[in-house]
Parts: C-alpha cells; sequence; structure tokens
C-alpha cells in the first residue's frame, strides 16, 4: 500500500493542501474548511487520476487501483486554524506559553515557527484537550 503524503497549509481564508511526489501532476486543493478539504482530497486526486487516464498518461497502477492511504501533515497556521473551532488564540497562548501576537504570526501564515515552538503548539492544544475531557 502507497502512502500519499497530503501536505495542509492555511492561505488566506482558506485551508490548501497538496500532495506528495509520488503522485503524478499537480494536485492543489482548497476548501473553507478543514472537514470539506479532506472530502476534497479524495474526490479531486479521482478526478485527477481520471484525467490522466483519458489523456494517455502513464499513471502507476497503485494509484489507478486506489491502493494508497492519506498522511495529513498539517503546517503551524492549519494546526492553529484548525482548533480555533474549538479554542481561542488566548487559550493556546496561555497552555503553550507562547505570546498571543506570535501565535496570531504563525496563524497568518506571516511566521513560521522553529519545530520546537510547533510542538509547543501542540502540547498546548493537547493540555486544552485534556482539561475538556475532565469536564
Amino acid at each position: 500500500m502507497e502512502k500519499i503524503i497530503v501536505n495542509i497549509g492555511w492561505s488566506g481564508k482558506n485551508f490548501n493542501a497538496s500532495l506528495s511526489d509520488n503522485v503524478p501532476g499537480a494536485v492543489v486543493i482548497t476548501d473553507k474548511t478543514f472537514e470539506g478539504l479532506i472530502t476534497a482530497v479524495a474526490s479531486t486526486l479521482d478526478f485527477h487520476v481520471e484525467g490522466m487516464v483519458d489523456d494517455g498518461d502513464e499513471v502507476p497502477t497503485w494509484l489507478i487501483n486506489k491502493e494508497y492511504e492519506f498522511e495529513y501533515k498539517l503546517n503551524a497556521a492549519a494546526i492553529i486554524r484548525k482548533s480555533e473551532q474549538y479554542t481561542s488564540l488566548a487559550a493556546i497562548a496561555r497552555a503553550s506559553g507562547i505570546n498571543e501576537r506570535q501565535l496570531s504570526h504563525y496563524a497568518n501564515g506571516l511566521k513560521t515557527p522553529r519545530p520546537q515552538q510547533r510542538e509547543r503548539i501542540i502540547n498546548g492544544i493537547h493540555k486544552i484537550a485534556k482539561e475538556l475531557c475532565v469536564v
């Protein structure tokens, strides 16, 4: 089974995704919601493969037979934006110990956090989730 990496980001007012290099051609997807984006990934890939087959392009058999699974990788902006439906930027700032203004820069794609900062963001969101589970 092949693994297709779906790189997810945030751009302006939409989530966006691109597929890994093992999928021939360029596939880019956008949607206003994370859930809509995830749904659109599979249907967009199906449409892309259909088009390649119709055009007579060389398409890997595993792709035609749908012998693959998706692995989603979210950048910091997408992680924060996805979490906004459940919590606020202020709460993530408190839980992660990262300045709210800095988090805003990450959420808007103005800056990219270092790996340690990204981990602090994720840990902060997990901390919020654990606290909510206790309620």
